[in-house]
């Protein structure tokens, strides 16, 4: 039974309790570990709030979690399929659905088609200028997976992709664009390329074995120092799109507890210990937290 659950699930005695093929269909979609949804959705959660609009549309709030947890499983499902023969030479992913061979192709691609109906009901409640931007982002998700072959960095890719929800949330919020939705848009993506470097720390023997190329690799033991340098990046862009908002260093001072919350990541950060890095990734659903409420304080004020 262990075998069948992959090492790194958040729920494995849970999950290990169901049926052989939903056990399967939920680690496919990543469901047993909401970390990645979670750091899908607070990108749009910051746009809502930095536009002010988090109390008014806290519906858009909840229409956007519940997007997150279905294009990320969705997205996830699409990843494993490109990459099962990858994750079959990789000792983290070996025991994923398809990697191991236990669960079809022809239900994998199913279960993606039903996370992407789910995906297609929320994004029917969003304004027109939201949906149009939701709908740009198919290309460079179709291509996430195909980067780790490309380039030695996969993560910005990743950012890319991950931090869209801020350029989708502020016109669903507001009916347009405009200046600090970029900064924040801009923002997110050096702190998807930090934390998923902490993330990527994990496979880097397996990755070297494999061919796969990452961001973990090319930094090497400069890594600390690497995530550090986009963390303080993001801090930066952050900054700029809550000053377009509210000119004032106040506003700024709502940077501090995320600041100092990456700051325990990088300076406690264990380069060669795959626990470590794993358990900082996920406290950036934490740190996500913070960045909302930073948000949340300036656009309620600048209302």
């Amino acid at each position: 039974m262990s075998d069948a659950i992959v090492p790194d699930s958040e729920h494995g005695g849970g999950i290990a309790r169901l049926p052989a093929m939903l056990r399967d269909l939920v680690q496919l979609a990543r469901l047993d570990r909401p970390i990645g949804a979670w750091l899908l959705f607070w990108p749009g959660a910051w746009a809502i709030a930095l536009a002010g609009q988090a109390v008014a549309r806290w519906d858009l709030l909840l229409w956007f979690a519940l997007g997150a947890v279905a294009m990320r499983g969705a997205g996830c499902v699409y990843n494993d399929i490109v990459d099962r023969d990858l994750d079959k030479r990789v000792a983290r992913t070996a025991a994923r659905p398809l990697a191991s061979g236990r669960l079809p192709m022809k239900l994998a691609w199913g279960w993606l088609v039903a996370l992407s109906l789910v995906g297609l009901v929320v994004l029917l409640q969003l304004e027109r200028t939201a949906q149009i931007v939701a709908l740009a982002s198919l290309a460079p998700v179709a291509a996430y997976p195909f980067m780790k072959r490309i380039t030695w960095w996969p993560q910005a890719w990743l950012g890319i992709v991950f931090s869209w929800a801020a350029l989708v949330a502020w016109p669903a919020a507001t009916g347009a664009l405009a200046a600090p939705m970029a900064w924040l848009y801009a923002g997110s993506i050096a702190w998807v390329i930090g934390y998923d470097t902490i993330y990527a720390l994990q496979d880097i023997e397996d990755d070297a074995l494999a061919g796969v190329k990452s961001s973990a690799r090319a930094l090497g033991a400069h890594a600390r120092g690497g995530v550090a340098g986009f963390y303080g990046a993001a801090l930066v862009l952050w900054g700029v799109a809550l000053w377009q908002v509210r000119p004032e260093l106040l506003a700024l001072a709502g940077l501090l507890p995320i600041a100092a919350h990456l700051g325990w990541q990088v300076i406690g950060l264990r380069r060669k210990d795959p626990e470590d890095a794993l358990a900082r990734f996920r406290s950036n659903r934490f740190a996500g937290l913070l960045m909302f409420l930073a948000c949340l304080v300036v656009g309620t004020a600048s209302i």
